[in-house]
């Protein structure tokens, strides 16, 4: 029989004193017996608390730009190939941006998000995104990350000097599930943009979505390839199934399924932000609090990109609840 107590203080040890574990050993780790789970949890938090102590990053985003993407990703309601009913709009005034972020900063959100829904912003767009960040900088001292889907080289220089601390582009599913779920584009594309970003100096944010019917080998998959890309930030999202998308019928994962993601995933990036991001209120009974306890260190609050969240209020005194603090 394995002896996967000792193979998660082993991890666990090794970790703590700065080495890294294995590939191998993170598949063991993933996979453990559903017995283990909670050993694999505790193991997760006390990395967590060792590298980041007590804190949450919270972070609130706005969706810049609504809808009419020319990319087909099947989970996305703002794919302009389904027919998903939501409201749409163009890039709003920098005014009304600035008036978000300050808010973001009342409610004491470390990081403020602009996304926006395209594949890639034309050069008009992105002089007026450019335009918004230096509208920000200039009212709101709030950490500036962007999300504003594939890259030049050039724009992510200018985003940079703009003072952008980090670039978020998910890797959205393993390779293996890629084409699956998208065929618009290519994973080398995604791959493509966040090397663009990491090489102009921003600090990278990148995750996917669990829960799009891909299997627990893919899932495995997922989390070594995020790895591999040694983000500062990881962003799990779970399937929120979006009426008028080939995914509306899609059923939630097991609440150990997801688990198991954010513990490894702990293990592999000790030192990085793991985010519960878009779908936490609705997969999670407890809106993220076994999480925080099981490697995660992160939320996004009062909202994504196409539907509403908690309140901030409500987020901080969930996680008070666990003696942590926002």
């Amino acid at each position: 029989m394995h002896d996967y107590k000792k193979l998660i203080s082993e991890c666990q040890n090794n970790i703590i004193i700065g080495k890294k574990i294995s590939k191998n050993d993170a598949r063991e780790l993933f996979n453990i017996e559903k017995s283990f789970l909670d050993e694999l949890t505790s193991a997760a938090n006390s990395i967590t608390r060792h590298f980041h102590g007590s804190k949450v990053d919270v972070e609130e985003l706005t969706n810049i730009k609504k809808n009419y993407c020319s990319e087909d990703c099947s989970f996305c309601s703002q794919s302009a190939f389904f027919n998903t009913k939501i409201d749409d709009y163009q890039l709003p005034e920098p005014a009304e941006i600035v008036k978000q972020a300050k808010k973001a900063k009342n409610d004491g959100a470390e990081s403020f998000c602009l996304v926006a829904a395209w594949r890639e912003p034309s050069k008009l767009d992105f002089d007026k995104v450019c335009k918004i960040i230096s509208e920000i900088n200039k009212s709101v001292s709030i950490s500036i990350e962007c999300s504003l889907g594939f890259l030049t080289h050039q724009q992510a220089k200018k985003l940079k000097e703009l003072g952008v601390k980090r670039y978020n582009h998910n890797l959205e599913a393993s390779r293996s599930k890629f084409t699956e779920i998208c065929t618009t584009h290519t994973y080398d594309d995604r791959l493509n943009t966040l090397h663009i970003a990491r090489n102009a100096g921003l600090e990278l944010c990148t995750g996917g979505i669990i829960g799009i019917g891909e299997t627990r080998k893919q899932r495995e998959e997922l989390i070594l390839e995020i790895a591999d890309l040694e983000p500062e930030e990881v962003t799990v999202n779970m399937l929120v199934p979006m009426p008028g998308t080939p995914l509306e019928l899609q059923s939630k994962l097991e609440l150990q399924e997801i688990i198991r993601v954010f513990a490894t995933i702990r293990f592999l990036l000790p030192n990085s932000i793991i985010k519960i991001s878009g779908g936490r209120e609705l997969n999670l009974d407890d809106d993220g609090q076994k999480l925080l306890l099981s490697g995660a260190n992160g939320i996004i609050s009062a909202g994504y990109l196409t539907m509403g969240g908690n309140p901030v209020e409500k987020d901080k005194k969930m996680i008070n609840e666990i003696n942590l603090e926002a």
